[in-house]
């Protein structure tokens, strides 16, 4: 094609993204709607050429019909912005997916979630909700979220949504807490640094610092521990440079003790399944021979050792010496209960 046909073809191509687009604004700003013919002569078109734009605007918007003194008159009823914030029916299912899972495990945010999806699913109008039940149906039928053995913590909606309002308010967080073996609870005041969602929800905080005293790293508490949390009057909220992310990757799993620099090393056996794992969010590989090394800085050596309990003997640890030792006791309790 020369070069002036590319301008033609260009050309052509703009008269119909322009007359697609007067279009749309017609359809959305008409109150009584516009009929075949009139839409033609506002774009001076043919009535064919209206009615095959219109079509084609169909996959994109909800464009309704209404029939007046024998003639049907066309309009967009929503928004302009509505096709494209309307969700679908896979990201629908996806939610509700998820929902039932974090129902079922507990997770402490599983009823602010079931809240979500119930308002996501009142947001549709009656055609929407019919468009969408089909596809729907099918996928929330075959769609699940996997649910991991592990402990069963509830933590209470109270003590959840006492601790989000302190967030929100900038304050300290207050209850009575029953820590690992007590026998009787104790009362906290804490910043709250924090929470971690799973089948145990995690509060992370630090205990305002009387004077004098050396600043201490923030600790876990269970929310499944707490009684009667509520807002505090005293002021306290993380500072601004805190990174929650960053602190907790300094950890393996959720207990926090010193890092150490984690060396492990992958069988061949085991290469392939290995560069598919994650251990740790800021791991690296370095291949050595037929076998790999696995490098990472984290603290928890006991939750590393019961992790690397689970590869068997594909995987063998090169340093440090502390996680040795967590291990050979790991491996001691397992041969005594035998």
């Amino acid at each position: 094609m020369t070069d002036g046909g590319k301008d033609v073809a260009g050309a052509t191509r703009m008269g119909k993204l322009r007359r697609a687009l007067i279009m749309v604004h017609l359809l959305s700003e008409s109150t009584e709607g516009l009929t075949l013919d009139e839409m033609a002569s506002e774009l001076g078109v043919n009535r064919r050429t209206a009615e095959r734009l219109r079509d084609a605007l169909r996959e994109e918007f909800d464009i309704e019909e209404r029939v007046e003194d024998r003639s049907k008159r066309f309009f967009i009823r929503d928004r302009l912005a509505r096709p494209y914030t309307r969700p679908t029916a896979e990201e629908v299912a996806a939610l509700e997916a998820e929902v039932a899972a974090r129902r079922v495990q507990g997770t402490g945010h599983a009823r602010q979630l079931e809240s979500l999806l119930a308002k996501v699913k009142s947001a549709l109008d009656a055609r929407e909700k019919r468009r969408l039940a089909p596809d729907l149906d099918a996928l929330v039928r075959l769609q699940r979220s996997r649910i991991t053995a592990g402990p069963l913590h509830d933590s209470t909606p109270e003590a959840l949504g006492a601790i989000q309002s302190a967030i929100l308010a900038g304050n300290c967080v207050e209850f009575d807490y029953t820590a690992s073996e007590a026998e009787m609870p104790k009362w906290r005041r804490v910043i709250p640094y924090g929470l971690v969602h799973g089948p145990t929800t995690y509060l992370i905080g630090k205990i305002p610092l009387r004077e004098g005293a050396l600043e201490k790293d923030p600790v876990f508490f269970r929310l499944d521990r707490m009684a009667g949390a509520r807002v505090s009057n005293t002021l306290g909220c993380a500072p601004e440079e805190w990174d929650l992310d960053a602190w907790l990757a300094q950890s393996f799993g959720i207990w926090r003790e010193e890092d150490h620099d984690i060396v492990l090393r992958v069988l061949p056996s085991a290469v392939a399944k290995a560069l598919a794992w994650r251990f740790h969010p800021g791991q690296s590989f370095e291949p050595d021979g037929t076998e790999m090394l696995v490098k990472f800085r984290a603290g928890g050596l006991r939750e590393i050792a019961e992790h690397l309990f689970t590869w068997g003997g594909d995987i063998r640890i090169e340093a440090p010496e502390a996680l040795r030792r967590v291990m050979k006791e790991r491996v001691l309790l397992a041969l005594a209960s035998v």
